[in-house]
């Protein structure tokens, strides 16, 4: 399966690139990550959710990297889901913002079986990528993901990103936001 997904970001490339390099700040807006391990300067250990109360886990090495731009990776040795993917640091046209483009490649236990009953169970991976980016956004942009009063738990079944209700700027935060 391969998945592609984009997002933009009101940061600049270096400093969106410099968050996701730092493989330890991935499971504050990947879902599914439970941890990320560093083992040397390009690889590191992966442990995550999969349907069905299931942990996954598997080594991966960094394969190309240009800093500011481009990170690529894939899996090694026995993944429980091989996958390689890649991510890109774009300058948006407004000259103050980051493209970020993610494509993903990984072999789905079941195949297309296991992949229709992800999908019956809410673990849809197109919408995984999606919701992971828009995370990212809100953590860079915000420095938290953000949720709304309809739905401040977020999705209490697997206990994701619990967060404090939206509320109101502060009056401090207000005056703040008129002086800029």
């Amino acid at each position: 399966m391969e998945l592609t997904a984009t997002t933009t970001i009101r940061k600049p490339p270096p400093k969106v690139y410099a968050f996701w390099r730092d493989l330890g700040n991935l499971p504050t807006f990947m879902a599914h990550l439970e941890e990320i391990r560093t083992t040397g300067d390009r690889t590191s250990h992966w442990s995550a959710t999969a349907p069905f109360g299931k942990n996954v886990e598997w080594d991966a090495e960094i394969v190309d990297e240009a800093p500011g731009e481009t990170i690529a990776w894939r899996s090694t040795g026995k993944a429980d889901v091989p996958n390689a993917g890649t991510v890109r640091f774009v300058p948006a046209p407004d000259g103050v913002s980051t493209e970020v483009h993610v494509v993903l490649s990984y072999d789905i236990p079941g195949g297309a079986i296991g992949k229709a009953v992800a999908r019956y169970f809410g673990e849809e991976p197109h919408q995984q990528l999606d919701d992971d980016l828009r995370r990212l956004k809100q953590v860079m942009e915000t420095g938290q993901v953000v949720r709304s009063d309809g739905a401040p738990w977020g999705k209490r079944a697997r206990k994701e990103f619990p967060q404090r209700p939206a509320q109101p700027l502060s009056d401090s935060e207000l005056a703040k936001g008129a002086d800029a």
